[in-house]
């Protein structure tokens, strides 16, 4: 029989712009290996209250000592590596990513960057973005 390769998720990806390589080998006997290339973009929410925007992400399974958080012109940037420390012979289904990851949203609203907080609790980081008053031009405004 041989094997097969397939390269229909691959260019789906890549149109997308999903930013990584993925492929499918289907091998005689029914198996499957699946790889992708290096960095994934984990699940993320975003979403405005009163006072802030606010950015969550999944990131379940990774220590914060692998992630970095960075704001910059009005981007917000998670990046980071989710390391699978288990020993596999082969998988029989694949779902979670591991390797880098990266997100990157834009907050189209003015930020007090001093008060930028984050929190990484259950596998959710959440980024908090609080709101600058545009009419505010006290330099000594406090964190609330």
């Amino acid at each position: 029989m041989g094997s097969q390769l397939s390269d229909r998720g691959s260019r789906a990806r890549q149109a997308s712009g999903g930013g990584y390589v993925s492929r499918t080998i289907v091998l005689a006997h029914q198996w499957t290996l699946a790889y992708q290339g290096r960095v994934w973009r984990p699940p993320t929410d975003v979403y405005e209250t009163d006072d802030a925007m606010v950015v969550k992400i999944e990131i379940a399974g990774v220590s914060e000592e692998d992630f970095a958080i960075t704001f910059s012109e009005g981007n917000l940037v998670v990046s980071g590596v989710r390391v699978d420390p288990a020993a596999k012979l082969g998988y029989h289904q694949m779902e979670i990513s591991y390797g880098e990851f990266y997100t990157e949203v834009f907050v189209p609203l003015p930020v007090d960057v001093d008060c930028i907080e984050a929190t990484y609790l259950n596998g959710f980081l959440h980024v908090t973005l609080p709101k600058r008053d545009r009419r505010s031009t006290n330099a000594d405004d406090q964190c609330g």
